[in-house]
């Protein structure tokens, strides 16, 4: 079964709960992407030529892409994952710690999935009042989620549940599910030898459809170097799908569909 075609079944599923589903104010949850770099300066030149806006300089250092926030950290203990804010995650952490072990660190607390997502849960409301917008303005397009390949889904899928994610497609024993927050936060997990590209845990998915075209040529023109160029799913053999890193190794899958 191709994983392109169960993704593009899915993309106004995902869209319609993430524009639907609410949460109560004291268990809101922020969710910020966060990726480590050997160089802020080169970071930043990445994503401001990708059109990222760049909300904060530093402490911490924040950019979006007007859909998602992003925070770059050039700490070299810094790890790609996921930074997740909200009041206190005391309860959900003693449900955590017989599944994986559980860090402490400033102001809240250090996991890992099981796939190489790290997970950092911080006992704070975000609180930059930042406007984002129902769609992304960056070069990368349409965000889908994480996309995250996973040895052993039925037990990476009992964290992310603990962590407030819940089951909208797929099964663990099916190989293959997209799991999503309250706020409409979504993330994708596959068992191996599924995908026919290079994966990195965890990759950022973008879905652009025919415009995935014109968004590969931008990205050619302004430099950005691609990892790799997938032909795999077109009959003419034309790169339509493509995968680049940020210089911390995060993974983009900028796809057609």
């Amino acid at each position: 079964m191709k994983i392109k075609f169960i993704l593009l079944t899915l993309v106004l599923l995902v869209s319609f709960l993430g524009s639907t589903q609410t949460d109560s104010p004291e268990q809101r949850t922020t969710v910020v992407i966060h990726t480590p770099t050997p160089s802020l300066k080169n970071s930043l030149s990445f994503y401001k030529k990708l059109e990222y806006k760049v909300i904060s300089e530093a402490n911490p250092t924040l950019i979006t892409d007007g859909k998602n926030l992003l925070e770059i950290n050039a700490d070299r203990k810094a790890r790609a994952g996921l930074k997740m804010y909200r009041k206190s995650w005391t309860e959900e952490v003693e449900k955590l710690k017989p599944l994986t072990t559980v860090y402490e660190v400033e102001n809240g607390y250090l996991l890992n999935d099981l796939n190489g997502c790290w997970i950092y849960l911080i006992n704070d409301e975000f609180k930059l009042d930042y406007p984002l917008a129902d769609s992304a303005t960056a070069v990368t397009g349409n965000f889908m989620g994480l996309s995250l390949e996973s040895a052993n889904m039925a037990r990476s899928l009992e964290i992310w549940t603990i962590l407030g994610f819940s089951t909208i497609m797929g099964s663990a024993e099916s190989g293959f599910i997209i799991i999503q927050n309250a706020e409409g936060f979504s993330l994708s997990m596959m068992k191996p030898l599924l995908c026919p590209h290079l994966f990195f845990n965890p990759s950022m998915t973008f879905f652009n459809g025919k415009n995935n075209l014109n968004i590969i040529k931008k990205i050619r023109k302004l430099g950005i170097p691609i990892t790799e160029e997938i032909t795999v799913f077109n009959k003419e053999g034309i790169v339509d799908n493509i995968i680049i890193r940020d210089p911390g190794g995060y993974g983009f899958f900028i796809f057609s569909d």
